[in-house]
């Protein structure tokens, strides 16, 4: 995710980190190289092109605009849903946190290494749900936080997250038949790994179920179709003008057209997805933090403006 401080206008206008130009430049140099070619073929021989009128071409780009408009209002959907699920995880992080270290008696040793084993497997939880929706290996960052007699089982599972949400309900329930806290505050427990569990449930619906891909092709196709036209159009009435133009009118479609496509996977890599990373090393430090831990890891920077 890229972060930046206010930019003033002239570096807004000149900025291309995290701006989508370096991946549509190739569709933005055909559309200008076609048009300069359309344009020196109309001046040399004016005679070369049908003059076509603009309503055909302003008709079309206002159906494709709508198309465009359309498909980034449900691609940022996704990216904001998604987002909204990761300020969910957090909270409830911080909240079964603050329950395990209030209401589970510490008293005993057993209480103390059930409270680190529950806050330690929500650490882990929190890796595994970043790395699952990635598909990235998480076994760096999540058996340091599990008890090495689970690690087998644990790479044996083929939904890891899930895997350690039972888990931390197996541990709860060894809580529960120790005595160590009341059945209320049990109860409130398991509602914060439930809530834990819809956020990983939603994620992995938004990561599985993308956009239909007929409706992404037909915007595709229409955006090469409209860009590569255009300068026939245009070339009889704006004359060396054209090749501007149409490389503006190129950078807008194709810009919205691979805008969405990266919104519409919200929990990759890129420039503008989520910065997955930061948000679970900022769980994991609050949730060591609360436990006493004072070799606490360093918050992630931006690199160069970039949140990983």
């Amino acid at each position: 995710m890229i972060v930046r401080q206010k930019l003033n206008t002239f570096k807004i206008f000149f900025t291309l980190r995290g701006s989508i130009v370096p991946k549509i430049f190739p569709q933005i140099l055909l559309v200008t190289l076609l048009s300069i070619v359309v344009t020196v073929i109309q001046h040399g021989a004016p005679n070369a092109f049908p003059s076509y009128g603009t309503a055909p071409f302003t008709l079309l780009g206002v159906a494709l605009s709508l198309f465009l408009g359309f498909r980034n209002n449900a691609s940022y959907q996704r990216w904001w849903e998604a987002r909204g699920l990761w300020g969910q995880l957090v909270y409830d992080s911080r909240s079964f946190t603050r329950q395990v270290l209030s209401f589970i008696d510490d008293d005993s040793e057993t209480g103390r290494d059930i409270q680190r084993t529950l806050i330690h497997l929500n650490i882990a939880f929190t890796h595994a749900i970043r790395h699952r929706l990635r598909g990235t290996s998480p076994w760096q960052d999540v058996e340091p936080f599990v008890d090495s007699a689970h690690h087998v089982a644990m790479r044996q599972a083929h939904n890891l997250p899930d895997y350690l949400m039972r888990l931390m309900g197996k541990t709860l329930g060894d809580c529960r038949r120790q005595r160590l806290t009341s059945e209320q505050m049990i109860q409130n427990m398991d509602e914060r790994l439930t809530s834990m569990t819809i956020v990983l449930a939603a994620c992995e619906r938004i990561h599985n179920t993308p956009l239909p891909f007929a409706y992404m092709l037909l915007v595709h196709r229409t955006t090469y179709l409209y860009c590569i036209m255009l300068p026939f159009g245009l070339v009889a009435s704006l004359g060396w003008v054209t090749p501007l133009l149409c490389a503006v009118i190129a950078y807008t479609f194709f810009g919205l057209d691979t805008l969405s496509e990266e919104l519409e996977e919200p929990f990759g890599l890129a420039a503008n997805q989520l910065p997955l990373t930061a948000l679970s090393r900022t769980i994991e430090i609050n949730l060591l933090d609360a436990l006493g831990e004072t070799d606490l890891p360093p918050d992630i920077a931006p690199i160069k403006s970039y949140l990983p």
